[in-house]
C-alpha cells in the first residue's frame, strides 16, 4: 500500500474499524468536518493525529514553534528525525501519512488578531492545544469562538490524568468562567489551574512541589497525561460534530485521572467568581507572595 496516493487514498477502507461506534452516514460527516487546533506541542499534536485516525476530513492548525530536546516526554511529534524543525510542518505531515486526501491549513506563525478569523473559518469545532502558560493566545482564540458560534474544548494534562471544559456557543465563556481580563499572567495561571482542577485528583502525588512554579512558567508534564487528554478531546469533538451524547458545557467540568483511579465531575456556578473559585484564589495568591519572600 506504499503507492497510496491522495487521489487513490481509499478513505472507507482506512477509517473502516471505526463504524460499529459510528455508522457510515456518520462517518461521512465526521470526514465533512473541519476542526481547528492551535498549539501542536504537549496535548495538541496528540489532539490532531487523534482526530485524524477518527477520519476527520479537515483542519487548521497553528504553532510557531520548533521542536527541542526536552519536548521528547511527551509531545507526539518530538523525535530525534525532527529536532529543530517546525511543529506544524511536522503534524501537518502526519495528518497527511495518516488521510493523505485531509484537507489542511497550516499557519506556522501561531494564531494572533491579524489571522484567527481566518484560522477558524469554517470549524466545527475548535480545539485547545496550547500550552499552559499561552494566555493571550487562549484568551483570543475561546473569545473569537464565542463571537463566532463555534464549539471549542480544553482538556488540560494534570500529572496522569486530564481536566476536561466544553464552551458551546450561547452559554458560559471562556472569560466567564476563568476571569482573565485585568489579570497579570500569574493571577491568570493561577485562575486557569483552579478552574481546571477544582477536585485536584492530582494533587496526592506530585512528589516534588517545587517543579511547579507559576511565576516562572513552569511545570512537570508526563506523556499519559496528554495522550488521555488526546482521547477525551477526541470524544467530546466527534459528540459534538455528530450531535449524540451528552455534552455538559462550562461550568461543568470533568477530571479523570489514571493514577488514583478516579474520576470526578465539577460544578462552577458563576465560574470564577464562584465563593469556592475566589477562596481558593485568595489563598493561592498569599501561598504564592509568601513563597516569593523566602
Amino acid at each position: 500500500m506504499s503507492s497510496i496516493t491522495e487521489g487513490a487514498f481509499p478513505y472507507d477502507n482506512a477509517f473502516s474499524r471505526n463504524l460499529g461506534w459510528v455508522t457510515e452516514a456518520e462517518q461521512q460527516k465526521l470526514r465533512k468536518a473541519k476542526v481547528a487546533v492551535a498549539g501542536l506541542g504537549g496535548v495538541g499534536g496528540f489532539h490532531v493525529t487523534t482526530l485524524a485516525r477518527f477520519g476527520i476530513g479537515a483542519f487548521s492548525i497553528a504553532d510557531f514553534d520548533n521542536f527541542d530536546v526536552p519536548n521528547f516526554n511527551r509531545q507526539a511529534g518530538a523525535m530525534v528525525s525532527t529536532l529543530g524543525r517546525p511543529k506544524a510542518e511536522v503534524i501537518g505531515a502526519m495528518v497527511k501519512d495518516i488521510n493523505p486526501s485531509a484537507d489542511l491549513q497550516v499557519y506556522p506563525k501561531g494564531v494572533d488578531e491579524s489571522n484567527i478569523d481566518e484560522f477558524l473559518k469554517g470549524a466545527t469545532v475548535y480545539v485547545d492545544g496550547l500550552d499552559f502558560f499561552a494566555f493571550k493566545a487562549r484568551q483570543l482564540a475561546f473569545a473569537a469562538c464565542h463571537r463566532l458560534g463555534i464549539p471549542a474544548v480544553t482538556a488540560a494534562p494534570l500529572g496522569m490524568g486530564t481536566s476536561v471544559l466544553v464552551f458551546l456557543p450561547g452559554q458560559m465563556s471562556f472569560e466567564e468562567y476563568f476571569g482573565f481580563e485585568g489579570c497579570n499572567d500569574t493571577e491568570k495561571a493561577l485562575r486557569f489551574l483552579l478552574g481546571l482542577t477544582p477536585k485536584r485528583l492530582h494533587n496526592s502525588y506530585l512528589v516534588e512541589p517545587d517543579r511547579i512554579n507559576l511565576q516562572e512558567k513552569r511545570g512537570p508534564s508526563t506523556v499519559a497525561g496528554c495522550m488521555l487528554c488526546a482521547g477525551v478531546a477526541a470524544t467530546e469533538t466527534v459528540k459534538l460534530i455528530l450531535g449524540r451524547g451528552e455534552i455538559r458545557a462550562a461550568p461543568w467540568s470533568y477530571h479523570v485521572d489514571a493514577y488514583t483511579h478516579h474520576a470526578a465531575w465539577s460544578w462552577r456556578p458563576m465560574g470564577y467568581r464562584n465563593p469556592l473559585q475566589r477562596l481558593g484564589f485568595k489563598l493561592g495568591m498569599a501561598m504564592l507572595s509568601q513563597s516569593a519572600t523566602k
